[in-house]
C-alpha cells in the first residue's frame, strides 16, 4: 500500500511536540493521493487535537519503537481508521495491532431507545455510532478483508479513546455493553489505557509487523448476491461502517417507535455506487425477519428482484417471495407490512400502471409513492439520484420527503458519502461525474488511483481481450455499452443476433428475457453467471449489479464535440425514449448521461472505456494517460 503515513512513535512524538503542522501536511499529501480530496478543517482541527496527545501516551507507556500508521484505509474502501498501532504481542511475541478511534468529545449520551446511537453535546449532528461499535466494526471489516488477519483475528483489537472527555461526562458510553469488546478509554481511565497498550503492545519495534500488514493480500469483497441466502439468515455476514450502520439503527429504532407510539417514519438513504445500499437492505430484513417483523424488498428492476429471488431465496419459496417490485402495492392494505424495504429507489415511477393496464385504471392511478408510502409502518427509501436513466422514474430524496410530509409522516435521512464500489475510489468516482458534466467543475485529466485502475481501448477487440485477460487472472469481467445499437430477438434455431457491430467486431446484446439461450445466461443471471462475458450488457440489466473489471462502450448516442457532450438521439435505440412528446430532447440528454454513468461506475477493480466515436475517443484519451495496453492494437 503505497503512500502511507507512517512514523514510529518515538518519531511522532517528536514531530507533535517540535511542529505538528508537519505531520498535517502528510496527511494533506496521503489524502489527495488517495484520491480523498483535501481535508476539512475539523479533520485538521482532531488531528492537532489528538495526535499529539496520542504520541505523549504511547511514550509515557514505553512504546518508543512501536509503528503508527495514520489514516489508515480499510481495503475497497474509502473508510479510514484514525490509528493502527503495529508491534508484537508482549507474551506470545507474534504481530499485534491495535486499531485506535480517537474523539474530542467531552459530554455524550446514549440515545433514548437505540444504544448504538449517541448524541454528542454542541455537535450538529442529531447521532453519532457509539466509538465502540465504529471501532469494533472496523476491526471486523479488516479481518475479514486483509489475509494476514482473516486466520488470525485475535491479532487485531479495536479501542477508542475520549482524551478530552471524563468518565463521568460519557459515563452510559462507557457502561454500555459493547465497551466490554470494544474498550472505551477517558482521560479519567489514561493509567488503565497505558496498562491496556502494554497488554498488547511489547516495546520493541514494530516494523515488521506493519511492514506485514501494509503488504498483506486483500482478498476479494465477497459479492452481495454471492452471500445473500445466508445474508438473510445471518446479518454478520456483513459488517456495517458508520452510516451504513446509522442507517439501520434508525430503522431498528423507527419500528421500534411505529409498535410503540402507532406512529409512521419514512427513512430515506441515499448513497453513490457501492456505497453499501444493497447491504443495508439486506441486513435490515435479515434482522426484522428474525424478529418476526412483516418485512419485504421491493425494485423497480427485473433482473435484480429476479437474481434476489434465485440467489438469496436459493432452496426456499419463503424467502423468494420477500422480493417483489414497487408495482406490487397498488392495491395493498394501508401499513399491512412493518417495514417495506425499496432498493434503488431512484427507480420508482410516476404511476405503478404500464402501457396495457385499461385505461379506467389508469385514469384512477395515484402515484407510485403514494402506493409504498402507505404499504408499510416504515418505508426504507434506498437511492442514488444520478441512477435515472429512464422518462418516468420520479425517486429522488426532494419527491421522498414531500410526498411523506404530505402523509404527516417523519422523515429520517442518512447520506452514505463513502464508496465501496469502484476499489472505494471517490476520486473515481468524483471523475466520472465531472467527465459527464453531473456535477460541476467540468472534466479533468485522470491522476490516477492506487486502488482503482482506468484505461482507454483504441478498439473493441482491444477492450474484450484486456478484460478476458483479467478473467485468465481469476477476476471478474464484464462488457457493456450505450443502448445505440439495436436488440433483436434470438433466431428461430435459438441463436443470439450479435447486434452490437464496430467494424468487423461484433457481439449479441445480454439475453432478453429470463431464460438462458445457449450457454448465455437468463437476462437476470447475465453480471452474475460465468456465461455472460461473451454479451454485451445494456443499462438496465447492469444497473444494481457490480464485477471486478467493467469495459465500457460508448457509443454514438453521446460524442464530445469541441468542448461539450451532445447526446445525439438518433442514434439512440432505446424504444422509451423515441417519443418526443413524452421525452424533450433536455431530458434524453440528462438522462443519457445517466446511462453512462451508470456503466461506469460497475467495476470493483479498473474499467477500459472506448468510444466509437473518434473525437470522443481522442477526448477521453487526453484525459487517461494509461491505455488498456493488451490486444489487438490494429483493431
Amino acid at each position: 500500500m503505497s503512500g502511507i503515513v507512517r512514523y514510529s512513535a518515538r518519531a511522532l512524538a517528536e514531530l507533535t511536540t517540535s511542529d505538528v503542522s508537519l505531520v498535517e501536511k502528510h496527511l494533506e499529501e496521503h489524502f489527495v493521493m488517495q484520491g480523498l480530496g483535501v481535508p476539512g478543517a475539523s479533520e485538521r482541527r482532531s488531528w492537532r487535537r489528538s495526535l499529539p496527545v496520542l504520541a505523549r501516551d504511547l511514550a509515557d507507556a514505553g512504546l518508543h519503537d512501536i509503528e503508527v500508521l495514520l489514516e489508515y484505509r480499510l481495503p475497497l474502501s474509502s473508510k479510514r481508521a484514525d490509528v493502527v498501532l503495529a508491534g508484537t504481542h508482549p507474551r506470545t511475541g507474534v504481530e499485534s495491532y491495535v486499531v485506535v478511534e480517537l474523539k474530542q468529545w467531552s459530554k455524550a449520551r446514549l440515545d433514548d431507545d437505540v444504544d448504538s446511537l449517541v448524541r454528542v453535546e454542541g455537535s450538529p449532528r442529531a447521532h453519532h455510532l457509539h466509538p465502540s461499535v465504529q471501532v469494533g466494526g472496523y476491526v471486523e471489516f479488516l479481518r475479514d478483508f486483509t489475509a494476514v488477519l482473516h486466520d488470525e483475528p485475535e491479532r487485531l483489537a479495536g479501542v477508542s479513546y475520549l482524551h478530552n472527555a471524563e468518565d463521568v461526562g460519557v459515563a452510559d458510553l462507557v457502561d454500555a455493553a459493547v465497551s466490554a469488546t470494544y474498550p472505551l478509554f477517558t482521560s479519567s481511565s489514561r493509567g488503565e489505557w497505558l496498562d491496556y497498550l502494554r497488554s498488547r503492545l511489547a516495546p520493541g519495534t514494530g516494523t515488521d509487523a506493519a511492514d506485514r500488514l501494509l503488504s498483506s493480500t486483500v482478498r476479494p469483497s465477497r459479492q452481495l448476491l454471492q452471500v445473500a441466502a445466508s445474508e438473510i439468515r445471518d446479518r454478520e455476514n456483513f459488517t456495517l461502517l458508520d452510516e451504513q450502520r446509522v442507517a439501520f439503527d434508525l430503522v431498528m429504532k423507527a419500528v421500534r417507535r411505529a409498535a410503540r407510539e402507532n406512529t409512521k417514519t419514512a427513512v430515506v438513504v441515499s448513497g453513490g455506487p457501492g456505497s453499501g445500499k444493497s447491504v443495508i437492505a439486506l441486513s435490515v430484513m435479515g434482522e426484522l425477519a428474525r424478529q418476526g417483523k412483516t418485512v419485504l424488498h421491493a425494485t423497480g428492476s427485473q433482473s435484480f428482484t429476479q437474481t434476489l429471488r434465485k440467489v438469496a431465496g436459493k432452496g426456499s419459496r419463503a424467502t423468494q417471495r420477500m422480493f417483489m417490485y414497487f408495482n406490487s402495492f397498488m392495491s395493498a392494505e394501508q401499513n399491512a407490512l412493518d417495514v417495506l424495504v425499496l432498493d434503488e429507489a431512484h427507480r420508482i415511477r410516476d404511476k405503478s400502471v404500464i402501457r396495457f393496464t385499461p385505461k379506467a385504471i389508469r385514469d384512477k392511478a395515484r402515484p407510485q409513492i403514494d402506493e409504498l408510502l402507505d404499504a408499510a409502518r416504515v418505508p426504507v427509501f434506498l437511492l442514488d439520484e444520478h441512477q435515472v436513466v429512464r422518462p418516468g422514474e420520479s425517486g429522488t430524496v426532494e419527491t421522498i420527503r414531500s410526498a411523506a410530509a404530505s402523509h404527516g409522516m417523519r422523515v429520517e435521512y442518512v447520506n452514505l458519502a463513502d464508496q465501496f464500489r469502484a476499489g472505494g475510489s471517490q476520486l473515481y468516482v468524483e471523475w466520472v461525474l465531472r467527465l459527464l458534466g453531473l456535477t460541476e467543475g467540468g472534466a479533468v485529466p485522470w491522476k490516477g488511483d492506487d486502488h482503482f485502475e482506468l484505461r482507454t481501448a483504441r478498439s473493441p477487440r482491444e477492450l474484450e481481450v484486456a478484460l478476458e485477460a483479467q478473467r485468465e487472472r481469476g477476476f471478474g469481467a464484464r462488457m457493456t455499452a450505450g443502448y445505440a445499437w439495436r436488440w433483436s430477438d434470438p433466431t428461430p434455431d435459438g441463436t443470439l443476433v450479435s447486434d452490437v457491430v464496430i467494424g468487423d467486431w461484433s457481439r449479441p446484446w445480454n439475453v432478453k428475457g429470463d431464460r438462458a439461450v445457449g450457454d448465455a445466461p437468463p437476462s437476470p443471471l447475465w453480471a452474475t453467471s460465468p456465461g455472460g462475458f461473451g454479451q454485451v450488457g445494456c443499462v438496465y440489466t447492469a444497473q444494481g449489479f457490480e464485477y471486478d473489471w467493467n469495459g465500457v462502450i460508448f457509443g454514438p448516442d453521446l460524442v464530445w464535440r469541441t468542448d461539450r457532450w451532445v447526446a445525439r438521439r438518433e442514434a439512440n435505440k432505446d424504444p422509451a425514449f423515441r417519443s418526443r412528446t413524452q421525452v424533450s430532447d433536455e431530458q434524453f440528454d440528462a438522462l443519457v448521461r445517466n446511462v453512462y454513468k451508470v456503466l461506469l461506475t460497475r467495476g470493483m477493480v479498473g474499467t477500459i472505456i472506448y468510444s466509437t466515436d473518434r473525437e470522443t475517443q481522442e477526448h477521453l484519451e487526453r484525459l487517461l494517460s494509461v491505455r488498456a495496453g493488451l490486444g489487438d492494437k490494429d483493431g
